[in-house]
């Protein structure tokens, strides 16, 4: 374990001198030696070639060949599963690897009865299995032509890269031990419907998983814009607003509460945005509020869609002629999606951060659940919230009150305040800010932070 000794006594200092005090403590409780090795392991010659190798499958189309080992989705998925395998193998059978699928039939983009079949990959957490945070990308490519199965359609970008990507992570992660579970996801039928990831949320709300997370990469390797921007500093995470899964009651308390810029997937993204900052060297990140791009969709809205976190991890630049695009020249552009479109270390550098995110969340303890808040006509305002289960959540060290000015899009100000379950902030008073509560380990791993009410719970 990885025991961070620096503390401030706390009952001798004024509150502002508190928060001050508490902002450098923050800086040091939370740079964290393993997540700099995590991020530094990432190999962008392995992303290369996975990417690759996606990519001479000719077509990964959802209706194309299945009985080829060389061509079209079948194949691609069997190697797809082969590599979770050797992954596993080389960390002593550490992940669960298996095929989940469902026929469709009767869709628009599905007409005939056709297997959608995704990969997925479970690395049990050692106290808290059933708490789940995911990393997926879709294996699925197209041309011009969304029902075109036949036509090469190399998707190295959209989406080799970010299945790429999730086996790196979970070459990287699982050399280490978490008290959570992560899930390294490679979703089929994205391109026809968003099918893998209905698929699979729809089983894992059957099963109860207790979701926390989902870090959706779709396009994690494009630095060259179409308008001319060419940038490997920067990415972009779109985290939607008000849950869809709100009630009209819930509707109603958020009206008089807040809660619209504080949904769980956007405390997710506010947590993806600080690993950024800490642990990936020049990379910043964009947090988008919104669902994804004007009009568009990912693999996390069938999560987001059943009321769990998730959020879109992609390049900040994109270039439509690369994007669902027949291979040809014209006019002197060249369409298509192809190797050459690819910047693996920028592919790296983002499949960094998913990996310690992902870290970060299954070290903490769970998010704290049931927050309430209070201060209504009162100087102080007072937090409260559940106690986290001591079996599951051995590593929990207490619990950090963070607040921020309500125009702020980032968290300014925090302090830790023991293994306690309320705790009343003197003298800070409530309409003036946003306030929120994280887990802290002993190690000092933090959840992400959790806005009181229905508006902002990550689930029980």
């Amino acid at each position: 374990m990885y025991l961070i000794r620096t503390f401030v006594s706390l009952t001798t200092l004024s509150l502002s001198t508190l928060v001050i005090a508490d902002s450098n403590l923050a800086l040091q409780y939370k740079d964290l030696q393993p997540l700099h090795e995590i991020a530094k392991n990432v190999s962008a010659q392995n992303i290369e070639k996975d990417i690759t190798t996606l990519v001479n499958f000719g077509t990964r189309h959802t209706l194309s060949e299945t009985q080829s080992d060389t061509r079209g989705i079948g194949a691609a998925r069997r190697w797809i599963k082969a590599e979770f395998d050797k992954i596993s193998a080389s960390c002593g059978g550490c992940l669960e690897v298996y095929y989940q699928q469902q026929s469709i039939s009767g869709e628009r983009r599905i007409p005939d009865a056709t297997d959608v079949v995704s990969v997925i990959a479970i690395q049990r957490g050692t106290t808290d299995p059933d708490r789940y945070v995911i990393m997926s990308g879709d294996i699925d490519s197209r041309v011009s032509d969304v029902m075109n199965a036949t036509s090469d359609s190399p998707g190295a970008n959209d989406n080799a890269s970010g299945v790429a990507g999730t086996l790196e992570a979970a070459r990287v992660l699982s050399q280490y031990q978490f008290n959570g579970s992560i899930v390294y996801a490679a979703l089929a039928g994205e391109e026809q419907g968003l099918f893998g990831g209905k698929i699979m949320a729809e089983q894992a709300q059957k099963d109860g998983w207790r979701i926390k997370a989902v870090l959706n990469n779709d396009m994690i390797g494009n630095i060259e814009g179409i308008n001319g921007v060419i940038n490997n500093t920067t990415a972009r995470i779109f985290a939607e607003g008000t849950r869809q899964t709100e009630t009209a009651e819930e509707a109603r308390i958020r009206r008089f509460t807040g809660g619209e810029v504080d949904s769980p997937s956007r405390n997710l993204a506010r947590y993806i945005d600080l690993m950024a900052d800490r642990y990936i060297p020049n990379l910043d990140t964009m947090v988008i509020y919104r669902l994804d791009r004007f009009g568009r969709g990912g693999h996390h809205r069938p999560f987001n869609d059943l009321g769990y976190p998730g959020v879109r991890i992609m390049e900040t630049n994109e270039n439509y002629h690369r994007q669902h695009q027949d291979l040809r020249t014209e006019n002197g552009i060249v369409y298509g999606d192809t190797l050459e479109g690819v910047n693996f270390d920028y592919a790296a550098k983002l499949t960094a951060l998913n990996a310690v995110s992902l870290a970060g969340m299954a070290w903490a303890p769970t998010p704290p659940a049931k927050v309430t808040i209070k201060g209504a006509v009162q100087p102080s305002t007072t937090l409260s919230w559940a106690a986290a289960d001591k079996t599951q959540n051995p590593q929990l060290a207490g619990y950090k009150i963070y607040w921020r000015y309500t125009d702020a899009p980032q968290w300014q100000f925090s302090r830790f305040v023991g293994d306690v379950t309320s705790f009343t902030l003197e003298n800070v008073v409530i309409d003036n800010y946003f306030f929120g509560v994280a887990s802290v380990s002993k190690d000092g791993f933090e959840s992400p932070v959790v806005f009181p009410g229905a508006a902002g719970a990550f689930g029980e």
